[in-house]
C-alpha cells in the first residue's frame, strides 16, 4: 500500500466519504473518483482528484476501490450490476472495500461474485459520522479474508482510530448492526433527557456538564445533545439512512428468531421523523419529533 505504486478509487464523496477519501489524498495517494452528483466530487477534484464518468471507470483506474453510498440497492447497482459496475471494470487482484452500512448478506454475495473474478471483497462500515471522517476518527468493523484485510489496513488507519478485523464476509456488517442497534435506543434516552430538562426549566448545558462524564455520558450526549441545544440539526448522518440500517437490523434478528423490542420502537419513532419532513436531517432530529409529541416549541 505505497502511496507511490497503490491508486485509489473512492465511489460516493458524500457527508462522510469525502472526508474519508480526502485522508488518503493527503498521504500520497492518487485517487480516481466518481458520484452520482458530480458535484460533491468537486472540492477532491480541486485537490488533484481524476473524477470517472462510471463505477466501472473507477475500477480500471484502481488498485484499491471504496465504496460508501446509501442503501443496499446503491450497492449493487455500483458493484454487481450492470455493464458500468465495478466488477465490470475490476482485473484479478484488486480489492474492493465497501464502507456502506448494508446487508450481511449482500456482503457475501459480492464476495462470492468476486472471488470468481479473482477480486479480493471486504466489507467495512463505520461509525462516527461526519465528525469521526473528518478527524480521522472513524471505528471501522472490518469483514473479510484476514489476510486481505491486513495489506489494506494501513489505509483503514488514516480513516480510523479503532479498526478491528471481525471475520470473514459480512461480519463487519453484522458488528455494524449491534452498533445501530446501541445507538437507535440511547438516542431516544439522550432526547428524552434533553425535554426532561427543558420541562424542568434547568440550564440545559449545565446539566449536560454534570452528566456527560458520569455513568449516563455516551457518544451520542457529548456529541450530538450541544448540537440539538443549539438547534443544529444538520446531518452528521441521515435519518433515512439510519430507519434504514435499523431496518436491516431488524430482518436479521427476524431471521435469526430474536426479539429485539426497543429497537423497533426507536425504528418507529423514526418513521415518525421522517414522516414530520426531517428525512435528510440529522438523527438527532429525533429531538424534534418527541418534542411535538410533548407540545414543546424546541427553539
Amino acid at each position: 500500500m505505497d502511496p507511490k505504486s497503490t491508486r485509489i478509487g473512492w465511489i460516493g464523496t458524500g457527508v462522510m466519504g469525502r472526508s474519508m477519501c480526502g485522508h488518503l489524498m493527503d498521504a500520497g495517494y492518487r485517487a480516481t473518483v466518481f458520484n452520482r452528483t458530480v458535484g460533491k466530487t468537486d472540492d477532491l477534484v480541486a485537490r488533484g482528484a481524476t473524477l470517472a464518468g462510471s463505477p466501472r471507470e473507477v475500477a480500471e483506474q484502481s488498485d484499491v476501490v471504496f465504496t460508501i453510498v446509501g442503501f443496499p440497492s446503491d450497492v449493487r447497482s455500483v458493484i454487481i450490476d450492470g455493464d458500468d459496475c465495478v466488477l465490470a471494470g475490476c482485473r484479478s487482484g484488486i480489492t474492493i472495500v465497501d464502507m456502506t452500512t448494508s446487508q450481511p448478506s449482500l456482503a457475501e454475495e459480492i464476495a462470492e461474485q468476486a472471488a470468481k473474478l479473482g477480486v479480493i471483497s471486504i466489507d467495512a462500515p463505520v461509525s462516527g459520522g461526519d465528525t469521526g471522517a473528518k478527524n480521522a476518527a472513524l471505528s471501522i468493523m472490518i469483514g473479510g479474508d484476514t489476510s486481505a484485510v491486513e495489506s489494506v489496513r494501513p489505509l483503514f488507519d488514516l480513516m480510523g482510530k479503532t479498526v478491528v478485523h471481525q471475520g470473514g464476509p459480512g461480519r463487519g456488517q453484522h458488528t455494524k448492526m449491534v452498533n445501530q442497534t446501541l445507538i437507535a435506543s440511547g438516542m431516544i434516552a439522550v432526547c428524552e433527557g434533553l425535554l426532561y430538562a427543558h420541562k424542568a426549566g434547568l440550564d440545559i448545558p449545565t446539566v449536560l456538564q454534570s452528566v456527560s462524564s458520569g455513568a449516563a455520558g455516551s457518544w451520542s450526549l457529548s456529541n450530538l445533545a450541544p448540537r440539538m441545544v443549539d438547534g443544529d440539526f444538520d446531518p452528521g448522518f441521515f435519518v433515512e439512512h439510519f430507519i434504514k440500517d435499523m431496518g436491516i437490523a431488524l430482518d436479521e434478528a427476524a431471521r435469526m428468531h430474536l426479539s429485539l423490542p426497543g429497537l423497533a420502537l426507536a425504528h418507529q419513532f423514526y418513521q415518525a421523523v421522517a414522516a414530520q419532513g426531517h428525512s435528510k436531517d440529522g438523527t438527532q432530529s429525533l429531538l424534534l419529533a418527541l418534542a411535538k409529541m410533548n407540545n414543546i416549541n424546541w427553539s
